[in-house]
Formats: C-alpha cells, sequence, structure tokens
C-alpha cells in the first residue's frame, strides 16, 4: 500500500497520548546500528510488562481489520473515536504503521498500543520495506513487539523484487529479534504469476511470515471481486500460509463490492479480512464493513494449483525445486523450469504413484507441498549472474547455500496495484 509519508506531524490526541505521539513521526535508526542503549528493538521506553500472548499465531488476524496510515489523519488523532467507531463496525484489530524503511514512526509508542487494547482492541504494527537495509529495517520491524503490538505485518513490494539475500537477511534478523512464536504477517502483491522476481518463497517460507495478507484491491485492478479471488487464491495457497485477505474502502469502492468481498471471502474460508484505509472509507464504505452479510449459497471457490511446464519461471518454481530438494532431487535452486527439474518431477511422479507427465500439475502439488521446503541461505550475486555457484549444503546440514535464484532478474508482468500518490 504503497504510502511513504516519511514525516507525518502528529496532532493533538487527547490526554494519554499527548505526550507519546509528541514530536517527529519519524526516528532513523540506520545500516543496521541499534538505537542507543544497546538493545536494536528499542528507541523509546518499552511498556512495563509484554503482552499476554496469542491464543494461536494467527488470532490478531481473525475477524475484521483496518489499517491506518497516519493516527492524526484518524478521527482527528483521538484514541476515544477510533475506538467507537471501531466497535460501532465490529473492528477488531488496527493495523497502524509503525516504521518506514529505517525509520521508526513514533505514532506507534507504548501508550497508544495500549490504550488501544484497553479499549478491547488488537493492534498490529506494519512496516513499508525497502530491502537496501534489511538489518536496518529487521530492527525497525522489531518495535512494534516491543511496543506490545499483538503481531507485525511487512509490507513488502516492488522494491524487494528480485532481492532474495536482502529478504533472507530481514526475515532471520527479525525472528532473532522477536522470537519463533511472535505473529507475523506478509503483505504482497497480489498475483503471484505477475511477479516472478519477488521473494515470495522467502517472506512465506517455514520461519518467516506465518499469515499471508494479500493487498487484493479488486477496484483498483480493474477486476471483479471474483477473478480477483481466483487468481489471488490459486497462487497464493502455494505457500501454505493462512490466507487473510486485504481489502480496499478507498477510491471510492462501492459499498456493495465491499460486502461481495467479504461474502467471497467467507466462500473461500478466510478466517479474517481486513481494509485499506481507515481515513479513506467513506461512511457507506464503513457502514458495509461491519453490516451482516449472508453466506453465498452453492459458490465454487477457485480450488486448483496452477500447472508449472517446461520453461516455466519464477518464484514458484523456486519453491517447487525447494520441495524437490527436500524429496531427495538435487535440482538447481534457479527458479527455471528446466530439464533436470522436469526429470526430477517425473521421477517424483513415479515413485509416488502419480501421472507420468513431468508437470507439475494440482495432484502433484498437493502431494509435493506435503513435505517441507528445504531452508535456502540465499547470496546476492548481483548482476553477473554467471559467476554463481551451485546450490551446496552448509557444513551443518540444516540449510542450502545458493546464489539468488536466475528468475530473481526477471521483469514483473504487470503492476496490478497502480502507485498512488
Amino acid at each position: 500500500m504503497r504510502m511513504e509519508l516519511r514525516t507525518a506531524r502528529t496532532a493533538g490526541a487527547a490526554g494519554l497520548l499527548a505526550l507519546a505521539l509528541a514530536g517527529p513521526a519519524s526516528a532513523q535508526v540506520g545500516g543496521g546500528t541499534p538505537p542507543t542503549g544497546g538493545d536494536p528493538t528499542t528507541g523509546g521506553a518499552p511498556p512495563s510488562a509484554p503482552p499476554p500472548a496469542s491464543e494461536t499465531p494467527h488470532a490478531a488476524f481473525t475477524g475484521n481489520g483496518m489499517w491506518i496510515w497516519q493516527i492524526p489523519r484518524t478521527e482527528g488523532g483521538s484514541v476515544a473515536r477510533i475506538v467507537a467507531r471501531a466497535r460501532r463496525h465490529d473492528v477488531r484489530t488496527l493495523f497502524v504503521k509503525s516504521g518506514d524503511g529505517t525509520n521508526r514512526w513514533r505514532q506507534f509508542s507504548p501508550a497508544l498500543v495500549q490504550a488501544f487494547r484497553d479499549a478491547g482492541l488488537r493492534v498490529c504494527g506494519w512496516q513499508y520495506v525497502y530491502g537496501d537495509k534489511p538489518i536496518g529495517e529487521a530492527n525497525v520491524a522489531a518495535w512494534a513487539k516491543r511496543a506490545g503490538a499483538d503481531c507485525f505485518v511487512i509490507d513488502a513490494e516492488a522494491e524487494y523484487e528480485g532481492k532474495y539475500a536482502a529478504a533472507d537477511r530481514y526475515v532471520r534478523r527479525l525472528r532473532a529479534l522477536v522470537g519463533d512464536s511472535y505473529p507475523i504477517g506478509l503483505a504482497p502483491f497480489p498475483y503471484v504469476h505477475f511477479h516472478p522476481a519477488f521473494p515470495y518463497s522467502v517472506f512465506l517460507a517455514p520461519g518467516a511470515a506465518e499469515a499471508n495478507q494479500p493487498q487484493m484491491y479488486w477496484k483498483s485492478i480493474g477486476t471483479s471481486v471474483d477473478r480477483n479471488f481466483a487468481a489471488t487464491y490459486t497462487w497464493s495457497r502455494l505457500y501454505k500460509r493462512p490466507i487473510f485477505p486485504l481489502g480496499q474502502t478507498y477510491d471510492r469502492t462501492p459499498a456493495w463490492q465491499v460486502r461481495r468481498f467479504r461474502q467471497v471471502a467467507q466462500a473461500y474460508g478466510a478466517g479474517g479480512v481486513s481494509w485499506w484505509e481507515w481515513s479513506q472509507t467513506s461512511a457507506a464504505g464503513w457502514n458495509a464493513v461491519g453490516a451482516p452479510i449472508e453466506s453465498l449459497k452453492g459458490y465454487r471457490a477457485a480450488s486448483m494449483h496452477p500447472r508449472l511446464r517446461m520453461r516455466a519461471r519464477g518464484d514458484f518454481v523456486v519453491w517447487a525445486q525447494q520441495h524437490l530438494w527436500a524429496a531427495g532431487y538435487r535440482v538447481p535452486l534457479d527458479g527455471v523450469f528446466g530439464a533436470r527439474t522436469r526429470d526430477a518431477v517425473m521421477d517424483f511422479q513415479q515413485e509416488r504413484g502419480l501421472a507420468v507427465n513431468g508437470s507439475i500439475d494440482d495432484p502433484t502439488w498437493r502431494v509435493l507441498l506435503r513435505l517441507r521446503p528445504v531452508a535456502v541461505r540465499w547470496r546476492a550475486v548481483g548482476r553477473n549472474r554467471s559467476k554463481a555457484v551451485p546450490a551446496r549444503v552448509s557444513r551443518r546440514g540444516r540449510s542450502v547455500i545458493a546464489a539468488e535464484p536466475r528468475s530473481a532478474s526477471l521483469p514483473a508482468r504487470g503492476r496490478e496495484i497502480p502507485r498512488r500518490r
């Protein structure tokens, strides 16, 4: 949701937040250098006690959620008015911007988080990331947990295309700071096949983000709700993460389409939905977000996996190759469906009693995805990919070390989410 205003001026929020939200909206944490005090997750006073653990890893993503870009532009910065509107429209989780690159946004303070949580709302921080300084970005991301947030969401888009090594460093650093059980989501482009160089397989790998919140902005993309769901789910389900659709209430979206989005999400089994963005939502949009809806009768959700054949290229091929490694086939981790990958697929199909056709069809995906993909430590190779060394098992045997895949240099097929001013 490319909204990167770097210097939001904090408006006067009532009593409890006046001090916490005073001053500039961001504080620089550069180049991986921990802030003063030695703890890279800090940069302000932490809450007196950590928040209670969520009931499940995905609890914070369930139900209705609303994204907030700037607190001062949201109900005039009034916590009371934000809480009142959230309750009126059945919003249970607030996704509040907590960082931008290596800048921590001071609007996301322990006082703000605690005020919302005291009112019975869940609070998640989110950060737009760029990939040039992944360690510094991860340090900023971890602040959300220190501030008391129930979860954190990575907003990674075009700037991270092709940056496998940076994505690997970011998620490993972030997990080292917040722990293995802290809920992390990813809000990426919805059409995986439009972005063959984007490292979905890194951000959504085991141990990385455990919730997928694709930005399914059907109106801005120029399609229907139903087609958006079919395309997004067909490809996104490959990554084996629960999908919590992120819909739109901005851009004068008709209320009936918002309601349709909720109905179709329910038909696809989504445990929760969220909306971009609070301050851009009309009165009709708010009513559509929280009003009761009827379940769709006899609706047939798209349930197939995409078919991959020879010459297919992209992160989805990388993902398939990681699973073939897990099955014992040492194929190149290059994101290109070549002869070696085809032969491995045929051997896998024969071994598992599947139709031997050399393509990764729906039945093959269903068996292949039962395996845990091999963990990969990606190494940047820059523009000269001809010098990339073959993938090899690490000394401890816990992961595979590989150069960034050849598919990382592929251009995006299109930008289905238009850039906003």
